[in-house]
């Protein structure tokens, strides 16, 4: 059935979308489900604007971080020198001074990369056109969670939204897990990386041990769910095969001829996409069995083929087709919807963008009733979209988030962001949006916030909240009072 008509038009782009633009309703009203079918192509979505590293990139500037982190180390663990020169008020800084320095500016510098990419995405998400495509980045984002709360994966998370998430969300959800497990930000987010199989050339010679993380999370959160079957025995035997999914060992130093050059070769790996090297010097020998399958022994791709056939299970479909409705839809989402995603995606063997045309079709999705409680992050976008503005600065906007519960990139587990009202609705949070609506209100003052509220919700604002608008003391109340209203603070 094609959707026509202002009320569908508010619906697309509030509920599939990040908000509604200043005359954006009437110009989706025409064909508001074309406008949201025509966002999922196989490019991808759009991806923030600017001029940022690339994973490799990234990898040599954390090598140097780490390379400065280990010198600044020595150098303070090493017994001070002797002689009342070297301690005269004006004598040059000491080289333990000059290497912490050197460390704290090489940190400085990578915290302020991922804090430009997060304001890039923040820009985007406020002026889009495909407001759609971004819901849907972002919510494969949050599936596959690598969080900014470990250092090592922050420096990363721009990168992985880019190259790992964003270029995938409508192609094969195969190549969406394998290039977001396989991402530098995953493997250390997780400690994949630390990884080694007992029986590798590495473990025999040392004592280091198998981690568990990474597949854990793939079987729990990614892929099957913690319902879906599996055992701590097929943990363990999908951590073995992940043996040797790792990260560039550092930069190969000169160690000379003969066998210093080829261990260093054998540590380094072999160098993948996107940052990732298959290190086989710690890779557990052998076949393995997961769920049932039996997997020859086969480096890199062993591991590889277990997350394909993980991807292509039916207990995936069925999980993230109702993680998907749950997030679009409803808390609750109806039966009849998260039946009709797991159909198309069954059927189309997991392409995600037939799944996103099986959401746009469901006569479900469009229940004029708005069941979702805006996230934070939401909030604020939907708000710029709404008065026509984009974030300026990071800082302002990092600090608004972190009052609001949700910091940039940094979701508190691996499960990512909450995604039902019972997370986001408490009098504490409430208050705090409140706080935030007032500031945006005193710098929207001269605008009129019944055209903006009008604009934004088009025929979901209701007339009690017109009325309250209308009746505001002040422009900046009255911007206060729309940005508070129910119906703006769902979607």
């Amino acid at each position: 059935m094609t959707r026509t008509g202002p009320l569908d038009a508010a619906v697309a782009l509030t509920r599939f979308g990040m908000g509604a633009r200043p005359g954006e309703i009437a110009t989706v009203a025409a064909d508001p489900r074309g406008w949201l079918e025509a966002q999922a192509r196989p490019g991808g979505a759009p991806v923030p604007a600017g001029a940022f590293e690339t994973s490799e990139q990234r990898l040599e500037a954390y090598q140097d971080y780490q390379a400065e982190a280990a010198r600044a180390r020595r150098m303070r663990e090493a017994p001070a020198a002797a002689g009342t020169a070297a301690m005269a008020a004006d004598a040059p800084p000491s080289a333990a001074q000059e290497a912490a320095d050197a460390r704290r500016d090489s940190r400085r510098n990578l915290v302020q990369d991922t804090a430009r990419e997060f304001l890039a995405r923040a820009q985007l998400g406020a002026e889009t056109e495909a407001g759609f495509a971004e819901r849907w980045a972002l919510f494969w984002a949050n599936a596959f969670t690598a969080s900014a709360t470990k250092f090592q994966a922050a420096v990363f998370v721009g990168q992985y939204e880019r190259e790992a998430i964003r270029p995938h969300v409508f192609g094969r959800f195969e190549d969406l897990a394998l290039a977001a497990e396989s991402h530098p930000a995953m493997l250390l987010y997780l400690d994949q990386a630390q990884s080694v199989g007992p029986n590798s050339p590495a473990g025999e010679r040392r004592q280091a041990g198998l981690n568990e993380n990474l597949a854990r999370e793939i079987l729990e959160l990614h892929t099957v769910g913690a319902d879906g079957g599996y055992t701590q025995a097929d943990v363990t035997e999908f951590a073995r095969a992940l043996t040797g999914w790792s990260t560039a060992a550092g930069r190969r130093q000169e160690e000379g001829r003969g066998q210093g050059r080829r261990r260093a070769a054998m540590l380094a790996g072999e160098p993948g996409e996107n940052g990732l090297t298959f290190r086989a010097v710690v890779h557990e020998p052998g076949e393995r069995t997961v769920m049932g399958r039996r997997y020859p022994a086969g480096g890199a791709e062993q591991g590889r083929a277990i997350l394909k056939d993980l991807s292509n299970r039916p207990e995936t479909a069925r999980r993230l087709a109702r993680k998907i409705a749950v997030h679009f839809v409803a808390d609750e989402p109806p039966p009849a919807l998260v039946n009709a995603l797991e159909r198309a995606w069954t059927g189309s063997g997991g392409d995600l963008a037939v799944v996103a045309r099986a959401l746009i079709a469901a006569p479900e999705s469009w229940a004029p009733e708005a069941r979702k409680v805006k996230t934070p992050y939401e909030f604020v976008i939907s708000s710029h979209r709404a008065m026509g503005t984009r974030p300026q600065r990071v800082q302002p906007l990092q600090q608004a988030l972190v009052q609001m519960g949700q910091p940039a990139f940094a979701a508190p587990s691996p499960e990512g962001w909450p995604d039902t009202a019972a997370d986001w609705a408490g009098p504490d949070a409430l208050v705090k949006r409140l706080n935030w609506a007032k500031a945006a209100g005193d710098l929207a003052a001269e605008r009129d916030a019944v055209a903006m509220a009008q604009g934004a919700l088009g025929e979901r604002l209701g007339d009690r909240s017109r009325q309250f608008i209308a009746r505001a003391e002040s422009r900046a109340e009255a911007v206060t009072l729309f940005l508070m209203s129910p119906e703006f603070q769902r979607r």
